[in-house]
C-alpha cells in the first residue's frame, strides 16, 4: 500500500495541514489583538456608571450605555468561543473547520467591534456637547470605520491581485 502523495501549495511549498497551522496562528495573532482592545474598551464603559456626571444621563444614553455594555460582553464571549472551539476540536483531525469556523466568528466579532466603537464615540460626543454631535460623531466614525476595513482593504487586495498578475504574465 503505498501513500498517496502530499499536496503542496504551489506558492509556499507547504501541506494543507502545514498551511492551517499557518493560517490558524495568524487567525490567533489577530485574536490577541482584538482582545487587548475590547478589554480596554469594556473597562472603559464599565466604569462610566460610577462616575458622577452618570446620574445625569437621560433614558436615551442610558439605553444606549446599556446597549454597549452588551455588545462588549458579547464581543467578549465570541473571543472566548474560539478558545471553546479549539478545545472542543482538540486532536480531532478537523483543524480546518476550526480554522474556518474560527474566521467566522472573527468576522462577526468584527462587525460588533465596528459598532461599539460608533456607540462608544457617539455616546461621549452626545454627552459632553450635545445629540446632534453624537450623531454626526458616531456617523463619522462610523464612516472611517467602513473605509479602513471594508474599502481599503478590497482596493489595496485588487491592487496586489492585479500587480501579481502583471508580474506573472512577464515570466
Amino acid at each position: 500500500m503505498g501513500q498517496r502523495p502530499v499536496e503542496r501549495d504551489p506558492d509556499r511549498g507547504e501541506t494543507m495541514l502545514q498551511k492551517l497551522d499557518r493560517n490558524w496562528t495568524d487567525l490567533l495573532q489577530e485574536l490577541r489583538v482584538l482582545q487587548t482592545g475590547i478589554q480596554i474598551l469594556t473597562g472603559f464603559l464599565l466604569t462610566l456608571p460610577f462616575q458622577q456626571r452618570f446620574a445625569g444621563l437621560n433614558r436615551i444614553q442610558i439605553g444606549l450605555y446599556l446597549a454597549l455594555v452588551v455588545l462588549s460582553v458579547l464581543v467578549t464571549a465570541l473571543l472566548m468561543s474560539t478558545v471553546v472551539m479549539h478545545r472542543t476540536f482538540f486532536q480531532q483531525r478537523i483543524k480546518r473547520a476550526l480554522v474556518n469556523n474560527s474566521d467566522m466568528l472573527l468576522r462577526w466579532t468584527l462587525v460588533l467591534v465596528g459598532l461599539i466603537l460608533v456607540g462608544t464615540i457617539g455616546l461621549i460626543f452626545d454627552i459632553v456637547l450635545s445629540g446632534a454631535a453624537g450623531a454626526v460623531a458616531a456617523l463619522a466614525v462610523g464612516l472611517v470605520v467602513a473605509l479602513l476595513w471594508l474599502v481599503l482593504p478590497q482596493v489595496l487586495r485588487r491592487r496586489a491581485l492585479r500587480a501579481r498578475t502583471a508580474k506573472d504574465g512577464r515570466r
